[in-house]
């Protein structure tokens, strides 16, 4: 995914589709969830002892001799090697965690945006996250529950896959603008701007 995004657009959008609805939209682009260094060493570790159970095997059935304390600090020094790598580059980490593991914690940061960013506390309860973690391609819409109620899940879906799909084409600044249109466009249908609405969170993208 690309990283570059316009904010004084997104913001325009949200602006834009807000004047239609008392619902609240609210955006987030985190460069990445997690730091992954100990989810990717655990795994690192275990390939370690995956091939190492390998090449012990391979030893005793080619009839050859290695002195246990030999192998034992080839595997330490493997693992050292490893992790010194893992250290200078971070972008390795993640190719070793699992994408279930990388979704999880996205999910994770995705729900801690949305309570720390007051998206939880409008007054009809009608606001609306939308998050991308670039470093694990990742993108989710959080409603509350006074939208996500009236809304079927496949409409969140389509609007996240539509986002993913423009931001895997360099397109971030016009992926968030219309993942806010026709998240705007929801909330117009089943919550419309009453009389006395507010503006209750900013309307613009926040960056982490």
């Amino acid at each position: 995914m690309s990283g570059e995004v316009d904010h004084s657009r997104v913001s325009a959008a949200i602006r834009q589709a807000e004047t239609s609805t008392s619902g609240e939209i609210f955006c987030v682009l985190a460069r990445a969830s997690d730091g992954y260094f100990h989810v990717a060493a655990a795994v690192l570790a275990g390939a370690i002892m995956v091939l190492s159970l390998l090449v012990a095997l391979w030893l005793e059935w080619g009839w050859r001799h290695v002195e246990a304390s030999t192998f034992v600090l080839a595997q330490c020094l493997a693992f050292a090697a490893g992790v010194i790598l893992l250290k200078a580059v971070p972008s390795l980490r993640i190719r070793l965690v699992p994408k279930r593991v990388r979704y999880a914690k996205a999910h994770a940061n995705a729900m801690r945006q949305f309570l720390s960013r007051n998206v939880h506390t409008t007054s009809e309860r009608t606001g609306v996250l939308i998050f991308v973690s670039l470093a694990e391609r990742y993108a989710e819409v959080v409603a509350d529950t006074g939208i996500s109620e009236k809304v079927p899940q496949s409409e969140w879906n389509r609007i996240i896959a539509d986002l993913v799909v423009a931001a895997s084409q360099k397109r971030l600044t016009e992926g968030f603008e219309s993942a806010v249109a026709a998240a705007g466009a929801l909330l117009a249908t089943h919550v419309p701007r009453g009389t006395r609405d507010r503006n209750e969170l900013d309307d613009r993208l926040v960056e982490i």
